[in-house]
């Protein structure tokens, strides 16, 4: 189906008919806010998937100096 402005216009009208001019700001904002939290959750979801998808190099690091040390411990003994 494709977009045309004419279906926009008929939106705005049925909207505007059912909710009438007072409480449109009040819909315009909580569309806002609602559009922001999907943002901000779909930003956190993607930063969250590239971080875990990629390979840390503290972790890798942190390894191996707890395994050195676990080895150093043990011949000590």
């Amino acid at each position: 189906m494709p977009f045309h402005p004419l279906w926009l216009v008929l939106i705005l009208v049925v909207v505007l008919i059912i909710f009438g001019p007072g409480r449109l700001p009040e819909l315009g904002g909580a569309v806002g806010k609602a559009m922001r939290e999907f943002r901000k959750a779909t930003s956190e979801i993607t930063s969250e998937i590239s971080n875990a998808a990629r390979p840390d190099s503290n972790t890798t690091s942190e390894s191996t100096a707890k395994g050195s040390t676990s080895e150093a411990k043990t011949s000590n003994s």
